[in-house]
């Protein structure tokens, strides 16, 4: 037998993603009973299993591995003629799936998006904020904004920004303590830590004149959202640091204070990420030429290489 109706492969996909017929159900809009039908059905027809079973988890067999590939790029098929037909109407149509760092989006980001969207009236935002990295090839995301250098090479990826971190203390913890004058002056200091990629960052990495130097801070706080981090800096708690793109607005205020000005930082650019291989709609294309144009340092209508299906 043969697959009777391809949107059963919607069941399929979002178990996969999810892990479990509940989040695949919860997902689509159906309950769990019927989601498990579905599947039996899919089974049923094509004569193989294509799951393994167990109290907590679903897991793909060989064979739903191999129908996964197949079902997600058929539907990225799908997702392109609607897209293409789409613009032939002269009109960007449907929903960007952006995951993107939490203070990075709150400092800089939120007020391009408000712009993009008024550019573009037919399009729908789903915005993730987190500093948890999405997997962009499992997840439900069209696009993702990364800090930090690139590990996965299934990934494709266009460089929105040069950063580095800054190190910024508020103007009340330095009046209790004094600046830094060099990086393991840090080991005398309340430093304000946070995860990345699962990893508290505690090695804090400087350089002057080519020679880097290696610091493991401590403090009293770490967390597993960075934007808290920025938070408690800005309260008088300690030292962080940050990328600069997100600490500009307060060192340009004042609200912040840079320290160790004359020592480098390690590069920490800013990249937007898409799934390799995968169809790039033209909404998400669109989105990135926009950002590239917002981040780059003389912005113009011609500014920046364009991402391309």
């Amino acid at each position: 037998m043969k697959i009777e109706n391809i949107a059963d492969l919607q069941v399929l996909v979002h178990t996969a993603r999810g892990g479990t017929l509940t989040a695949a159900a919860a997902t689509l809009g159906i309950t769990p009973a019927a989601a498990s039908a579905t599947l039996k059905r899919l089974e049923s027809q094509l004569g193989a299993r294509l799951f393994e079973r167990s109290t907590r988890a679903m897991r793909l067999t060989p064979q739903g591995q191999t129908l996964l590939d197949y079902a997600v790029r058929a539907f990225e098929l799908l997702a392109e003629g609607e897209s293409l037909v789409q613009a032939d109407r002269g009109a960007l149509v449907g929903t960007v799936r952006v995951a993107a760092p939490s203070d990075l989006t709150r400092v800089t980001l939120l007020p391009w998006f408000d712009e993009f969207l008024a550019l573009h009236p037919g399009l729908q935002l789903a915005l993730s904020v987190g500093d948890r990295p999405l997997d962009v090839m499992r997840d439900e995301v069209d696009m993702a904004l990364r800090y930090g250098p690139l590990a996965d090479s299934r990934l494709v990826a266009r460089r929105l920004a040069d950063s580095r971190p800054a190190l910024c203390a508020s103007p009340a913890y330095l009046r209790r303590h004094p600046a830094p004058q060099t990086p393991h002056d840090l080991l005398q200091h309340n430093c304000l830590t946070f995860h990345r990629g699962g990893r508290r960052q505690r090695l804090w990495r400087f350089a002057r004149h080519g020679h880097w130097t290696e610091v493991r801070v401590d403090g009293d706080r770490v967390v597993d959202d960075a934007s808290l981090a920025r938070e408690w800096a800005l309260a008088g708690h300690g030292i962080t640091l940050k990328s600069a793109l997100d600490l500009q607005r307060d060192v340009a205020s004042g609200a912040l204070v840079r320290l160790l000005p004359d020592w480098d930082t390690e590069p920490y650019p800013l990249h937007a990420l898409l799934p390799s291989g995968r169809f790039v709609p033209a909404r998400v294309r669109a989105l990135v030429d926009f950002l590239a144009l917002k981040f780059a340092p003389n912005p113009t209508p011609e500014t920046g290489p364009k991402i391309t299906a």
